[in-house]
């Protein structure tokens, strides 16, 4: 899962990004109101959710959130706010937010907010996925192959995941790197090539079976 994290208290931005990285999301940040935005309109399907403080440099959350509905994006949103008035949460909810959390706040309750919003996707998503004789369960974290469970990395993880909900579809790699890496990622380039050879390994699957490489372009999940 992809987050957009719009924070302008560096500090807590900071904390948000070292948790949720933790927990094996990629995180992306940004601290202005109307650049926020922008890249929401720009970049929608990049993210899973956005997590949106609600006083912001240039334009506030409460206008984000409103701009973002008026552009039919369907994206969930968090909102993070210092006032717990209850007009201000009502406010909240009517101009599009999903949920909200008022500062200060445990990351254990944020993440739980998380985890249930996520469970509310866009559109209605098998919680269980399964291909072949793979089943891959999101909430618990688990893969099994004919039966057998298949340890994966948080990062191998996620990619049997993307592949999985695209089957038989030709992923590029810069898709891969968009969905499961930050725009800030500077490592080495072929990192979805050395992780791709892992998760083969552990499914004991090579280039010609299960995930096969379309030279140039990247890869396809097939049976």
């Amino acid at each position: 899962m992809k987050i957009l994290l719009v924070e302008d208290e560096q500090k807590l931005a900071d904390a948000l990004v070292k948790g949720l990285t933790h927990e094996g999301y990629a995180v992306d940040t940004i601290s202005d109101g109307k650049k926020a935005l922008t890249r929401i309109q720009l970049h929608r399907n990049d993210y899973d959710l956005v997590i949106l403080d609600l006083m912001l440099p240039s334009m506030d959350g409460y206008d984000i959130c409103k701009a973002i509905r008026s552009s039919d994006i369907t994206l969930p949103i968090l909102v993070l706010t210092a006032r717990a008035e209850t007009e201000t949460k009502v406010q909240l909810l009517l101009a599009g937010a999903d949920d909200f959390l008022v500062k200060p706040f445990s990351f254990a309750e944020l993440s739980a907010r998380l985890r249930a919003l996520l469970r509310r996707p866009r559109e209605k998503l098998p919680e269980t996925l399964k291909f072949s004789d793979i089943e891959l369960n999101t909430s618990e974290r688990r893969v099994t192959r004919a039966g057998r469970e298949v340890p994966l990395t948080l990062k191998e993880f996620g990619l049997l995941e993307y592949f999985m909900r695209h089957p038989n579809q030709v992923v590029n790699r810069e898709d891969l790197l968009s969905h499961l890496w930050d725009f800030n990622y500077a490592g080495f380039s072929n990192v979805v090539d050395v992780h791709v050879k892992n998760l083969r390994r552990k499914l004991d699957s090579d280039d010609a079976g299960l995930l096969e490489t379309v030279r140039g372009i990247g890869y396809r999940l097939v049976e």
